[in-house]
This record gives C-alpha cells, sequence and structure tokens, in this order.
C-alpha cells in the first residue's frame, strides 16, 4: 500500500546531501535500564536514512528526547546509551555533545566532518523545546543547512524540533517517515476490503475519537482488553470487577448504534479471562461474559472470542491492530492477544500494527517481521487515524 506522500512533501530521494551538514529528527526514545537500552526498535527504524545520507557524503547531527526528563541535565534521561547503541548499529562512532544548544554543541557541530555523527543531548533537557520556543529553534537551526524529520512518534507534538526547525531549513521526510505516512494515509483513503480494526488497551476515553473516525471506514471492528468492559457495559452486561468507563457508556452505546446502522460488523469477548485481583500470580478462571462473577476482573479475552477474532482477520484484505487483547506481559493473561498476532501475521492481508503495546507484543512473540507495517509511533498514529492533522507533517508541506 504506497500511494505516496501527502502534497508538499519532499523525500529524502529529492535532498543532495553531498557535502552538506543535515539535522535529522529522530525518534530514538528507547526505553532505558541501568543505562543500558532494553529495546533498540526505534534506533533500528532509524538506521535507513541515516545510512543513506552517510553514504551520499553528509555530515549528521542527530537531535531526540528520551524519556521525561526530571530538569535539565537529568543523567537518567541522557542520549548516551542511545548514542552508544546506534553507533554499534551503524558501524561507526556516534560522538555526543555534552547539551542541546549550548557551547559543546556548538563546537562539535563545527568540528563535524562528512561522513560523521554527532548526537546533541536530550531535546527535552532544555524547556523551548515543548514550548517551540523561536530561538531554540533557530539556534537548532544554525547548526545545518537542510533538516530530515524521520520521527513519526513525535510528528503529532508542535515542538521546536518538530515544527519550528521545518519552517527554518531545506526540509525533507526521511524513509521511516515516509513509510509511516503511506501506509497510513493509504488506511484512510482506500483500503483494500474487508477492512479489519482490531482495538485494544485499557481506556475507551483514550479512542473514542479514533473509533468514530474508523467506524466511517471499517467493515469491522474488534474490541478487546480493558476497553472492552465498558462495550459490554454498554450492551447491558454486568463485568463485575472489570475496569471500565461508567462516563463513556452513553457514548460507545451511541457509537455502536451507529456502526450497525451502516451495517459495520462490532464484535465483543463472548468469554473472558477473569481473576480475583489484578496480580500476574492470580489464578486465571474463563468465564462467558453473561457469567462474569461480581468479585472478578476480566484481564483477557477468551479462547472463544481470540478464535472469532481470528477468523475475521482471516477473511481481511486490510488490517489494522491497535491495543493489546489484556495483560500480555503476564503469562496467564496473554494467550488472546498471542492469538490475535498469530491471525495477523499468518494473514494475507495488509497488515499494520499501530505502535505502542500491540508492537511491542507482536515482537515480543517474535512475529513483527510477518506483518507489513509495525508502527513506530502509537500516538502519532492514531491521532492521523482520527484525521487529524500532524505538526510535524504540516510543518513539512510547502
Amino acid at each position: 500500500m504506497r500511494r505516496g506522500l501527502p502534497e508538499g512533501i519532499r523525500p529524502l530521494r529529492e535532498l543532495d546531501a553531498a557535502g552538506r551538514r543535515v539535522l535529522v529528527r529522530a525518534d530514538l526514545n528507547a526505553p532505558l535500564r541501568d543505562g543500558v537500552v532494553t529495546d533498540d526498535l526505534r534506533i533500528r527504524a532509524s538506521l535507513p536514512t541515516l545510512r543513506e545520507l552517510l553514504a551520499a557524503g553528509a555530515s549528521v547531527v542527530v537531535a531526540t528526547h528520551v524519556g521525561r526528563p526530571n530538569g535539565p541535565g537529568d543523567p537518567a534521561t541522557s542520549v548516551r546509551p542511545v548514542a552508544e547503541r546506534l553507533g554499534e548499529l551503524l558501524g561507526t562512532d556516534v560522538a555526543v555533545a555534552a547539551d542541546v544548544v549550548g557551547d559543546d554543541a556548538r563546537r562539535r557541530v563545527a568540528e563535524l566532518a562528512p561522513g560523521g555523527v554527532l548526537m546533541l543531548e536530550n531535546l527535552r533537557w532544555h524547556p523551548g523545546e515543548v514550548t517551540d520556543d523561536p530561538e531554540f529553534a533557530d539556534a537548532l537551526a544554525s547548526f545545518a543547512d537542510a533538516y530530515v524529520d524521520d520521527a513519526f512518534g513525535a510528528c503529532h507534538r508542535a515542538h521546536a524540533s518538530i515544527s519550528g526547525v521545518a519552517r527554518r531549513l531545506d526540509a525533507y521526510a526521511g524513509l521511516l517517515l515516509e513509510r509511516e505516512l503511506e501506509v497510513l494515509y493509504g488506511l484512510q483513503r482506500d483500503p483494500a476490503r474487508p477492512y479489519v480494526a482490531v482495538l485494544g488497551g485499557a481506556k475507551v476515553s483514550d479512542k473514542l475519537t479514533v473509533l468514530r473516525n474508523l467506524l466511517q471506514r471499517v467493515d469491522v471492528l474488534a474490541v478487546g482488553g480493558a476497553m472492552a468492559s465498558t462495550f459490554l457495559v454498554a450492551e447491558g452486561h454486568d463485568v463485575g470487577a472489570s475496569r471500565h468507563e461508567a462516563g463513556e457508556v452513553p457514548h460507545v452505546a451511541e457509537l455502536v448504534g451507529d456502526a450497525r446502522a451502516r451495517g459495520v460488523e462490532v464484535l465483543l469477548p463472548t468469554d473472558v479471562v477473569t481473576a480475583p485481583r489484578f496480580d500476574a500470580d492470580a489464578p486465571a478462571t474463563t468465564t462467558s461474559v453473561a457469567e462474569i462473577a461480581g468479585d472478578a476482573m476480566s484481564l483477557d479475552i477468551g479462547p472463544e472470542t481470540a478464535q472469532a477474532f481470528a477468523e475475521r482477520i482471516a477473511t481481511a484484505a486490510s488490517v489494522f491492530w491497535n491495543g493489546p487483547m489484556g495483560v500480555f506481559e503476564w503469562p496467564s493473561f496473554a494467550a488472546g492477544t498471542r492469538r490475535v498476532a498469530e491471525a495477523v501475521a499468518a494473514s494475507a492481508a495488509f497488515t499494520v500494527v499501530g505502535g505502542g503495546d500491540s508492537a511491542a507484543a507482536i515482537r515480543g512473540f517474535g512475529l513483527d517481521g510477518m506483518v507489513d507495517h509495525v508502527s513506530t509511533g502509537g500516538g502519532a498514529a492514531l491521532e492521523l487515524l482520527e484525521g487529524r492533522q500532524l505538526p510535524g507533517v504540516v510543518a513539512l508541506q510547502r
């Protein structure tokens, strides 16, 4: 499903990078534990763009954020472990500036030779990043004569390194961003049919807008995870102690009614795996949704539901999956998510996994290589599928 970039965005192949200094906004927000990267998915996703620029003879300044810093200089959110892992994967040294736009960054940028890579310190150490401060954007832009946005996972943020720099430099979409936009805009505009969407996760309120948008486009919507409990309450079921959002029940009932009136098939759990408490070691019980005990909480979809979801996925021509079916990190409550992941991987459809926990799940099951596209941006992917304009995309459109 490759239908081109939105109008006005220039792809990386149009950038003559030889001898130029290029600022690349990457999304290298990898999880860290004790100063070590524990999942390098986003770092690996950035490699094609960086390799192409280096092969063309550019000098590359990489800018990224990591975590949620507790103020400037927070050592737990330094980019150094990320730069070390990036260097290993690129097979070259990745130098790290001691600051973002300070004296050390300016000195290192000035000394950067063609073929060299420099990573600035955590963008969010500087207060001007999240406020799109003009002076901070000016300082970042002064480090290069071309800009490449390859940070799809941050494109829904109107931050200085996303929106501000793109307005100040010769700007292009990196290979990762290009692929993300092609795939997700393709699902928005002209999906192959039947189009099946599988949504899970914790809260309906987080996905109500994307649900409304999807239900105007999909043929089948399958709902699992904790958010399914709110749907079940809207259908008149007692979900016991299961997490649900009572305030969203009227909205969900209206949404489902409208969807069915348009001929959209809405699949909800018919059985669930429950536990008496939210605990990895709690005893698991499979039960019909009509028989959930008053003190039980649903922590996974049941095997009957998982099979029904898998059967619909098998008939699809397009599949979008976002959100786990249960607490997949705990073995007793992982079967539903695993069954959906296996069905998506086995499908002959064009398959898209929408980032976040669902991306972590399919990677954890070793199936990510069997789907057409695993998004690096959960929040950005959902906002795009809601029909919203992403600030990072708008800034690139000339």
